[in-house]
This record gives structure tokens, C-alpha cells and sequence, in this order.
């Protein structure tokens, strides 16, 4: 396991793609965030790569991606306001607790803020504690809420 001084955190390159896939499935999976109303697939992964891949961040250690941080920014027509939209923050799980989580949102607000943007929005299911508490300490607030309803069709035997 990498010490927090050997973690690199660094554009995303194209070959960076399916390993930031396989651990966003290892991070976002239906049993433990039940309430996703956006659901993690490489389509999104490549789709956000074609069209923001300034704001794809990798944390590299041990030569391996152990974190990523996804977003993309929202141009609203007749207002000077610029938003970004921080859509995935994942951490390998033996490298949680290390501050790479905090490493990647800071360098990804660092690269909105080169951008233009002056708000930052973020999302989580009402009930995960942790990222609320998480975005909390990096500054965020007036938390709104919002209603999406599931309905889990996979047959567990």
C-alpha cells in the first residue's frame, strides 16, 4: 500500500479508461448504493472522457489507478454562471482513509476554477454519512432534497 506522499494525482490518459471502469465497479455497486439514480457504466466513463477529459483525475500509486474523480460543467444560457458538476469521487478501497479522496477534490476543484466556474454541485444518497460528511469539510452546503424512487428487479436465489 502506497503512502499518501507516493499518491500522484494526474489528467486521466485514455489508457487509464478501463481501469477507472473496474474500480468504479468495485466502488459503486447496486448492493451498497441502492439508491443510484445514475448508474456506473463505461458508457458514461467514455462518454465524460469524450467530452470533459480535463476533468477526469486519477490518483496513481504502486503504478496502479487508485482513485478517480469524474465531473463536467454546466453552462446555463443568459446568466454569467458557470457550474461544475463533480458526478463520481471513487477510492480503491485499500487506499481508503488516506486523504486521496481529498488529494483528487481538491485538484479537481483547482481545475473548475481555472475554468471559469463558480458554483460546485455534488450529489449522494441522503443516507451516505460519510460523503456528506466528506463534502461538508471541503466547504459545501445548503444540502436540497431530492426524491428518486428504486425498484431493484434482480432475483437474488
Amino acid at each position: 500500500m502506497a503512502d499518501r506522499d507516493y499518491v500522484e494525482i494526474r489528467p486521466a490518459r485514455i489508457d487509464d479508461l478501463a481501469a477507472i471502469f473496474h474500480l468504479g465497479e468495485r466502488v459503486f455497486t447496486a448492493q451498497r448504493f441502492t439508491n443510484l439514480y445514475r448508474t456506473w457504466d463505461e458508457y458514461e466513463v467514455t462518454w465524460l472522457f469524450n467530452s470533459d477529459p480535463e476533468l477526469i483525475l486519477v490518483a496513481e500509486a504502486d503504478d496502479q489507478v487508485v482513485g478517480f474523480a469524474m465531473g463536467t460543467t454546466i453552462e446555463k444560457s443568459r446568466t454569467a454562471w458557470n457550474y461544475g458538476h463533480l458526478l463520481w469521487l471513487g477510492v480503491a478501497p485499500g487506499y481508503a482513509r488516506m486523504g486521496i479522496g481529498s488529494m483528487l477534490f481538491d485538484r479537481f476543484r483547482a481545475v473548475v476554477e481555472e475554468l471559469g466556474v463558480r458554483i460546485m454541485l455534488v450529489d449522494t444518497q441522503a443516507d451516505n454519512e460519510p460523503a456528506i460528511a466528506f463534502f461538508r469539510r471541503k466547504g459545501f452546503g445548503n444540502p436540497t432534497d431530492h426524491v428518486y424512487l428504486t425498484l431493484n428487479l434482480e432475483k437474488y436465489d
